[in-house]
């Protein structure tokens, strides 16, 4: 047997090998990190069906608040990499623009994810798990002294394992690793995310069970002549989707205004808020699991549906600004639920739709809100076929999350973790010395370098095609090689500025030809 081809397999199985050992070890990580939480929010409302007996206790409740936000606000200002979701720092690792120790960040954030979503704030637990996962993938690769590509193969992996674990969704997670995050689908990346996603939902059922994450049980499917509802709801969605992007990317300009108020007492403000939301609502407390599956036996009430709204909107935002490490993700979604059941209750006002299609309208909002704030429609669809365990909404799902997605496309939204990371990655701009660095690159059909030979294309200065990764071979080039549609480029690089080349490659690599 050719040597290049006994190598290249045992790459791969060395890569397999190490997938697996991200997911077991990221479900284990993750899942003990789901499960904490809701402990934490169990607490949370037993102590204050307690606190309705004795009034009293708040006090000390909220003493001991302000203690906590305090010490949250102090790690989360010194830790920087550990605020917020940690999903537009992982983007960064992936496209080679942003680098972060990965012990530091896994226990910081593991510990100061669960006092603060565990608390009752209006965060998710689904992005923390994201980065969470990410650091695993990123410790085994480097424990196991892999190349640059391979480092990140690792990280991806453990991405969407984390993910996987979070939501018991392992087919949607590898999707939105690659669609949204990685912004590759070459076989060396999908093959192992998705056995790292596999390895991590087992260990997440074991600990949990079978039973989807987001129960909302139906018994009606939607008939096609009610799809014009579908039309008008995907954008509204839109509408109020891509004003929920500008309203989050603007937080922090927002929370500098606060000048009477250091970043480490940001926490101070949504934790004595939740105080209240607490004792009036405490089914919302949290990233909305609770209030997803108990929002059909609520009353069916326009006036309600649109408070929750209105509550969950303001407060995700106050608890997201407060830069805890906390995510968005199933906020979004939500969020999405309850604009369905208003939609559905608005409608059955005006008696055009019957109240029985209430679990149906709560299931397709939430995939089209969530499809156009990130922008990942793929992701979307599948996600929410996966966690409400049913393949009977695909067509309506599709019909919303598009709909949405162009709306939001029209007013001229960018996926919204993209535009994250770049608010991020802006306060860490300076100027670096010339150095040596590895960069990779996908070509994707159409582009300049979509069937270009290696010579004829003007590459940057100091800058050479050092690996081709074409389906499961490696090739070494040469200035004849032609490069394919699919191929994944490692590209050597003696650079001041990494960000503006992998710019300018990617643009090569992804602008259609003219």
């Amino acid at each position: 047997m050719d040597k290049k081809v006994i190598t290249n397999q045992n790459s791969q199985v060395k890569q397999l090998i190490r997938a697996i050992i991200i997911g077991l070890l990221t479900g284990l990580v993750v899942s003990t990190f789901r499960l904490i939480i809701q402990h934490f929010l169990q607490f949370v409302q037993i102590s204050f069906n307690y606190f309705h007996q004795q009034p009293t206790g708040l006090i000390y409740w909220a003493v001991g608040s302000v203690i906590l936000a305090l010490i949250l606000g102090h790690l989360a200002q010194r830790y920087p990499n550990i605020k917020g979701s940690g999903i537009p720092q992982v983007e960064g690792q992936l496209k080679c623009q942003f680098e972060e120790k990965w012990w530091p960040v896994l226990w910081r954030k593991y510990l100061g994810g669960i006092f603060a979503i565990g608390s009752g704030l209006f965060l998710g637990r689904e992005g923390p798990s994201i980065q969470l996962g990410a650091t695993i993938g990123q410790g085994v690769a480097e424990t196991a002294h892999v190349d640059s590509l391979n480092r990140r193969v690792g990280i991806a992996s453990g991405a969407a394992a984390g993910l996987a674990a979070a939501f018991n969704a392992p087919i949607a997670s590898t999707i939105f690793i690659l669609e949204e995050v990685y912004h590759n689908f070459s076989p060396l990346i999908w093959l192992a995310t998705f056995i790292s996603s596999l390895c991590s939902n087992m260990v997440s059922m074991t600990i949990f069970g079978l039973k989807p994450v987001l129960n909302v049980p139906y018994h009606y499917e939607l008939p096609v002549g009610l799809y014009w509802h579908l039309i008008i709801l995907g954008v509204i969605l839109g509408i109020l989707g891509r004003l929920y992007q500008v309203v989050i990317l603007h937080l922090d300009y927002w929370s500098g205004k606060l000048t009477w108020l250091k970043p480490t007492a940001y926490p101070i403000i949504p934790f004595l808020l939740v105080i209240p939301v607490a004792w009036y609502l405490p089914y919302t407390l949290g990233g909305g699991n609770q209030l997803i599956a108990e929002l059909r036996l609520l009353p069916f009430s326009l006036s309600l549906f649109v408070g929750l709204f209105i509550l969950r909107f303001i407060f995700s935002m106050i608890s997201y600004g407060s830069q805890l490490p906390g995510g968005i993700f199933l906020p979004i979604l939500t969020l999405g639920a309850v604009l369905g059941a208003a939609y559905c209750a608005l409608m059955n006002n005006w008696g055009i739709l019957p109240i029985q299609y209430l679990p149906n309208f709560i299931i397709y909002a939430m995939a089209g809100y969530f499809a156009c704030i990130s922008k990942a429609p793929f992701t979307a669809i599948l996600l929410i076929t996966e966690m409400v365990g049913s393949l009977a909404h695909l067509m309506p799902l599709a019909m919303v999350s598009i709909i949405a997605y162009l709306v939001v496309d029209v007013l001229h939204g960018k996926p919204v973790y993209t535009e994250m990371f770049e608010n991020f990655i802006g306060l860490r701009t300076e100027k670096k010395p010339l150095h040596q660095e590895t960069l990779s690159i996908s070509v994707y059909p159409g582009s300049e370098l979509d069937g270009c030979k290696i010579a004829d294309y003007n590459w940057p200065a100091d800058c050479i095609v050092s690996l081709i990764y074409r389906g499961e071979d490696k090739i070494i080039p040469n200035g004849r090689t032609v490069l394919l549609a699919g191929d994944t480029l490692v590209i050597q690089a003696n650079i001041s500025d990494k960000n503006k080349l992998q710019e300018i490659l990617e643009q090569a690599s992804h602008a259609p030809k003219m």
